[in-house]
């Protein structure tokens, strides 16, 4: 019975716990020694949560800056002072609900509109350029009002009486009201607000002017007053419809694109506006006739429409018609979607087209409205959207960083792997001149280098430099940390068997050695990377890196360097930074994870 116990299995004493360190019949230390070395360098990466981080939020911001431009296109030689300044929001077309079923008339501004109902209440919305637009007078101030109209940013409306009224801005003389109107009694036909100037027309085809006498000098030809039966005006001129059918431009200046008018309309026109460079007529058979300049497509008249067109209005690039059933259709500048007229619910008895939205009204009385709603990210002071640009800089910015990394990786991996490899007095001269190199203060001999080319190159080889001179001056660190490395693994068994074999040293060194420590390499070009960009934003901010047009998250920077725009126009400076330090602490937190990852002891240290 004593032989049968001892001969008996004796049953495992392992306990749970090491019974959980066996995996696939081995215990899981000797499965991690198995593991080669990438392998267990890219699970401890993707187990860093802080690393993860970083790489999903420079994943988001590169995907961004990379295929959001093709769906959002930018012209960089864009400027659009009517829309400087907006800040971020939509809601510029948004008509309010207590004004659906009884609108009467409606104006669109710069960067808001303003509305009448059939019982005289004012409505105003969108985004204000000043606030001074919020002071709509009262209804026992002004009565019953029948006519508005919005400019660049000032109102002017009438009362039934034939009194005008203006509110906004009230620079340049628009507040001054003719005393003809401001005291009433005129019957009242057209009213247009415009671009720092504001006009009337009379039932008797006498026309007021007042506000700027500079932008636009208008001239009266003889016969005109008095014979006027519509007028419109643009940032360039102001010209008359006359009661014979005929257009007339007040204005001194026959070279105008404007007054190339058409020889076989005159007589017949019926209705017509003018956008900023091009002008369009309908006559009494219902055709449209333009003119101009032919600016985003303004002057591609749908043919389809020809001949069923019975009032005209125009924007800033773009115009809408009604046409004889009722139905509105646009056509020109369709970037903020002020083209696409949608489908009405009834017939149009009105439709007013501005700046870069149009609204209609239908005979009962709703208002359907498109084109520019707001901006993601507001505008800068010239009127670009901060949204596109900032879409647009990251991707020069990331590129001017990348290819910096590159050049000075390149350089610095070739007289760091020279430099530990050969040693003696090839090492001693490449390590003097990397001490050289790294004494030269970069910002001052860039600004210098920038004030000594000054405008005598292009923005393109402006860019080129600055990508060169960042990576001719950044490679002094990574020579010194390949070259430490070198020197360790050149004393290693496989160096000593190549040599055996008759390799060459240039392949001992990038063949053989550089391929095993190329992953510190690339933990210090990610770490470079963010540096480097970092760097362009900094001569970008100070104005000696990529300038105007051209975007970066520097040189948008740049123009918040004052009081005014950071306190009032935070959007301008919040945006590009915020973005600039997102993507650059994701980037480090990459590196840093990367480093972690490759050499373990790093955290204890």
């Amino acid at each position: 019975m004593a032989e049968k116990k001892k001969r008996a299995p004796r049953r495992s004493t392992m306990g749970k716990a090491a019974q959980r360190m066996m995996v696939g019949g081995m215990p899981q230390e000797e499965e991690e020694i198995l593991q080669s070395p990438m392998r267990m360098a890219l699970g401890t990466f993707l187990h860093d949560k802080v690393a993860m981080a970083g790489v999903f939020c420079f994943l988001i911001i590169f995907l961004c800056c990379i295929v959001l431009p093709f769906f959002y296109p930018i012209d960089l030689y864009y400027q659009d002072v009517t829309q400087a300044n907006v800040a971020p929001g939509f809601g510029m077309i948004k008509v309010p609900s207590a004004m659906q079923g009884k609108a009467q008339d409606i104006s669109v501004g710069s960067t808001f509109s303003v509305g009448l109902d059939t019982e005289g209440n004012v409505y105003e919305w969108g985004t204000f350029p000043t606030d001074k637009l919020k002071n709509i007078p009262s209804s026992e101030e002004t009565g019953k009002l029948v006519m508005v109209s919005a400019g660049l940013d000032h109102v002017v409306a009438a009362n039934e009486d034939g009194q005008v009224f203006t509110w906004g801005n009230d620079r340049m003389g628009l507040s001054q009201v003719p005393m003809e109107l401001e005291m009433g009694g005129a019957h009242i036909k057209q009213l247009e607000a415009g671009y720092q100037i504001s006009l009337a027309l009379t039932e008797e085809g006498k026309m007021y002017n007042w506000g700027s006498q500079y932008l636009l000098n208008i001239s009266y030809p003889e016969g005109v007053q008095g014979n006027i039966e519509k007028f419109a005006q643009s940032t360039n001129i102001v010209m008359v419809l006359t009661k014979d059918g005929e257009i007339v431009p007040l204005s001194a200046n026959t070279s105008s694109a404007y007054t190339k008018i058409p020889e076989d309309i005159q007589g017949s026109v019926v209705d017509f506006d003018l956008t900023d460079e091009s002008a369009a007529a309908v006559t009494s058979d219902g055709r449209v006739h333009v003119w101009g300049n032919n600016v985003n497509g303004t002057l591609n008249v749908p043919e389809e429409i020809q001949g069923r067109v019975v009032s005209v209005s125009a924007g800033r690039y773009h115009f809408s018609v009604i046409l004889d059933d009722g139905s509105v259709v646009s056509w020109g500048d369709n970037t903020h979607g002020q083209a696409s007229a949608p489908a009405l619910s009834s017939a149009a008895k009105q439709v007013d087209a501005g700046y870069y939205a149009s609204y209609a009204i239908t005979e009962d009385g709703r208002v359907t409205s498109w084109g520019l709603d707001g901006y993601l990210m507001g505008t800068d002071n010239l009127g670009r959207d901060v949204f596109r640009r900032l879409l647009v800089g990251g991707r020069m910015t990331m590129t001017v960083g990348a290819i910096s990394v590159i050049i000075s990786t390149i350089i610095g991996i070739l007289v760091g792997g020279i430099s530990g490899y050969k040693g003696g007095k090839v090492d001693n001269l490449l390590m003097r001149l990397t001490e050289i190199v790294s004494s030269v203060p970069f910002l001052p001999f860039c600004i210098i280098l920038s004030s000594i080319l000054g405008n005598s190159i292009g923005e393109t080889q402006r860019i080129i430099l600055i990508m060169v001179i960042l990576g001719v001056l950044s490679w002094p660190g990574i020579a010194r940390l390949v070259r430490g490395s070198v020197l360790a693994e050149r004393e290693q068994e496989f160096v000593t068997a190549a040599k055996a074999l008759g390799v060459k040293e240039f392949g001992i060194i990038f063949r053989h050695i550089v391929p095993n420590i190329i992953t510190v390499i690339i933990v210090n070009a990610t770490l470079d990377f963010a540096t480097c960009m970092l760097t362009e934003s900094s001569l970008s901010f100070i104005g000696f890196g990529v300038s105007e047009p051209n975007a970066t998250w520097g040189n948008m920077l740049n123009g918040a360097q004052n009081g005014t725009v950071i306190e009032n126009y935070w959007w301008r400076w919040v945006f590009p930074s915020v973005v600039l330090g997102l993507c650059t602490i994701s980037i480090n937190c990459i590196g840093d994870g990367l480093r972690d990852a490759i050499d373990p002891k790093s955290k204890e240290r």
